[in-house]
């Protein structure tokens, strides 16, 4: 059975759920795989808005419910399903302007291409930190939803009801519930990935999980795309010429958000070696408070993290907060030339509220280290001359997704230009997004038809195009 934890007295509540089994699995996936069929074809902008309302109309119970299992607050699960319900609406205007379609006509070799959604089912692992927005009701299931694909998702355990309440939730608004599948347990993850009907699996969480993923899909006779969001650092570089004021708070505010657990909180921080400039980051932290964690797992990892962290200068420590399983932000200290003789295992992620301020004199030997990190989701420059930051953008842009100037990771956009994706081992597949309206390419494959007659073309490519999509005709 999977029982629901309380983070804020680490006891359970409500009713266990029991594992779901191989017949299970293969239920859920067969009946998703032959709902399919007509979902491809169907007119699916109006059943994503619907998805929303519907997600909108039941927060007070979402909420609710996620709160008793996550300890997150009111404010952030609202706005949780507020944002999820957003990448459905999204998802719902991505459809109707057709480009994600990528029609394209050589009229003179009549050979004519397009995406088309995968023909099986999409399997979806839902994250710890974001019940909503990167599980059930997330970004996966709303973009393979989008491009034609039935799902099944895998509920995390640290949030299992919450899970059965957004599949509830969500299945009313589909024109058949079993377009959305949900199953629970490690066995069923494993049963869901290897299933033959399963043509892609999406992913967020660790490491290990997704390496754990990768090997399930190896021993597959046939192989399918994985696609997976890791772990991720999220270097920020504060170069001599950056405004000072704010900075320090700015910082403390994103490494605590969510009690640091973001995909996106800032693990390394380059700052110059300025006695003040490091002690107003360290002040800032100490001033900081810590909150309870998602679960008793995620918390004995932040502090085996710490435990290989303490070998550093301890720079500041907040205030551990109140819960069962809080903890408290911490922040470390050590120059650029130690750190570079420590890495890679310096720089690993150490998912929770920690960071690290590395001080350098010199911006060329700055460059150098940046280039030996490995990827991440995000990198930050922080400056007012832009040409200093020329050489350090340039590092930075092969190492990450996402490119931020005098800002901070924390927070990822749903919107048309979204990038959240970077080098391993930041995401198996940095090519491709988990956030924004390009999400939906990973779901789709192109086709092209040669000599085809008219009257078989798929509608977006016909000549009289009578959808009216975007269409690409010699070029």
């Amino acid at each position: 059975m999977i029982h629901a934890y309380d983070p804020r007295t680490g006891e359970t509540f409500g009713e266990g759920i029991p594992e779901t089994t191989d017949a299970g699995v293969d239920a859920a996936v067969e009946a998703a795989d032959a709902a399919g069929v007509a979902w491809r074809t169907a007119s699916r902008p109006e059943v994503l808005e619907a998805v929303a309302a519907a997600l909108e109309a039941n927060v007070d119970r979402l909420w609710a419910v996620a709160d008793r299992e996550t300890a997150l607050g009111e404010t952030r699960l609202r706005g949780e399903v507020a944002r999820a319900a957003g990448q459905f609406r999204l998802f719902a205007d991505v459809l109707r302007d057709g480009g994600y379609l990528e029609a394209i006509i050589s009229v003179q070799a009549d050979v004519r291409r397009m995406n088309r959604p995968l023909h099986g089912v999409v399997g979806v692992f839902s994250a710890s930190n974001f019940p909503f927005a990167f599980s059930v009701a997330g970004g996966d299931t709303a973009s393979a939803l989008a491009a034609g694909c039935p799902v099944v998702v895998k509920a995390h355990p640290a949030h299992p009801l919450t899970s059965e309440l957004s599949a509830e939730i969500i299945r009313s608004a589909l024109p058949d519930p079993a377009l959305l599948g949900l199953v629970h347990g490690l066995s069923a993850g494993k049963r869901l990935v290897q299933h033959p009907d399963v043509v892609a699996v999406g992913f967020t969480g660790s490491i290990p999980g997704g390496k754990a993923i990768q090997a399930l899909i190896d021993e597959r006779e046939e192989p399918i795309p994985f696609y997976g969001e890791l772990g991720s650092v999220n270097p920020v570089v504060v170069l001599p010429s950056a405004a000072r004021e704010g900075l320090a708070d700015g910082f403390a505010a994103s490494l605590t958000l969510g009690t640091g657990q973001f995909c996106t909180n800032p693990g390394l921080v380059f700052a110059p070696d300025d006695a003040d400039l490091v002690a107003s980051l360290g002040a800032a932290v100490a001033g900081s408070n810590g909150s309870a964690m998602l679960s008793s797992r995620i918390r004995e990892g932040y502090l085996q993290g710490l435990e290989r962290l303490s070998k550093l200068t301890l720079l500041a420590e907040g205030t551990q907060g109140d819960g069962e399983w809080a903890v408290a932000p911490k922040v470390f200290t050590i120059d650029l030339a130690a750190f570079a003789a420590q890495l890679p295992s310096v720089a690993e992620e150490c998912f929770g509220p920690s960071s690290i301020v590395i001080t350098y004199n010199d911006v060329a030997e700055l460059v150098e280290v940046l280039g030996r990190l490995d990827g991440s989701l995000t990198a930050t420059v922080h400056a007012t001359d832009t040409a200093e930051a020329v050489p350090v953008a340039e590092a930075l842009a092969g190492k990450a997704g996402r490119l931020i100037w005098n800002g901070w990771p924390t927070g990822v956009a749903v919107c048309w230009a979204m990038h959240h994706g970077g080098p391993w081992p930041a995401s198996t597949s940095p090519e491709h997004t988990s956030v924004g309206a390009m999400a939906i390419r990973r779901w789709l494959r192109p086709t092209a038809y040669q000599g085809w007659p008219q009257e078989l073309l798929p509608a977006e490519l016909r000549d009289d195009n009578p959808v009216g999509v975007p269409q690409r005709i010699d070029g």
